[in-house]
């Protein structure tokens, strides 16, 4: 970016130091055309202000979207890599050991979360790619909202914190919407998978679906860091994520917010995020 902006800048000065130089040269030859030299010289210097401004803009959207590309390919690769390699330990340690048969399934059970993890990846990928090239067509069907709802949020459990739960439900039963069932269940595992890694180890994910006024109203609440004020809305851009890239922690590609606000455009819905208390965030999706 630095060469271009340069580059750029150069060629503007120029334009700038040839528009005075010809502009004296003219006022030198007939005194009585300054005023016309001038006022043209003036709107020259507008309009060449109003397009670099533009070009200028278009160049750092142009970097800003290469380096989101970039760090987008980094996380892919990542997200990838981490549970391949959890899959491959697991099955040499099936192959190598003589283990007894309730280890070998507690084994084939993370390497089977594994695959799942790997799978909803592909399937952000894959739904995102369509979206954008809006060869989605989201067939709409009448389905149980409660249902899909609980089975994501019983797959997303984490059990690892002794006998706590990580994600507490309240979800109310018999709650139907028409939609798409496949691009609402990537909306739900996105929403509760950003609320588990956002949180601290153990830390509790709330899951609360109900009727408001006739209106399904989906809510996850996390108690992570918490998103600023001027960053809520920025959230839902494709490839973007809070925070500094070089200090982040969290692991994500940035495409999860961007297919939740598409998805629920295309089914009336709208989503709001709150900040929780004592901290974290609150993201509500209200079907119309």
């Amino acid at each position: 970016m630095k060469k271009s902006i340069l580059i750029f800048y150069f060629l503007l000065l120029y334009a700038m130091l040839e528009m005075f130089w010809w502009g004296t040269v003219m006022i030198q030859l007939q005194p009585q055309r300054m005023a016309m030299v001038m006022g043209e010289g003036a709107v020259f210097l507008f309009l060449l202000g109003v397009g670099a401004y533009f070009i200028h803009d278009s160049i750092k959207r142009e970097d800003k979207l290469k380096e989101q590309q970039q760090n987008f390919l980094m996380s892919v690769t990542h997200e990838l890599k981490s549970p391949l390699a959890a899959i491959k330990l697991s099955i040499e340690t099936i192959i190598k050991r003589d283990l007894d048969k309730e280890q070998q399934a507690k084994l084939l059970r993370n390497s089977l979360k594994d695959i799942e993890r790997l799978d909803d990846l592909v399937e952000n990928m894959l739904l995102a790619t369509k979206i954008e090239s809006k060869t989605y067509s989201f067939p709409k069907e009448e389905f149980d909202f409660s249902d899909l709802v609980t089975k994501i949020t019983d797959r997303l459990q984490v059990h690892s914190c002794g006998y706590e739960q990580n994600i507490k439900t309240n979800i109310e039963e018999g709650i139907t919407i028409l939609g798409d069932k496949f691009a609402l269940s990537s909306v739900v595992t996105n929403l509760v998978e950003n609320a588990v890694k956002y949180s601290g180890p153990c830390a509790e994910v709330a899951v609360e679906l109900c009727q408001n006024g006739g209106k399904p109203v989906l809510t996850v609440s996390d108690k992570g860091p918490g998103i600023p004020d001027d960053e809520k809305m920025l959230i839902f851009d494709k490839f973007y994520r809070v925070g500094a890239e070089n200090v982040r922690k969290s692991k994500g590609t940035g495409l999860g917010l961007f297919i939740v606000k598409e998805v629920l455009q295309n089914h009336d819905a709208d989503i709001s995020v709150k900040d929780n208390t004592p901290q974290g965030a609150i993201f509500e999706v209200t079907f119309n």
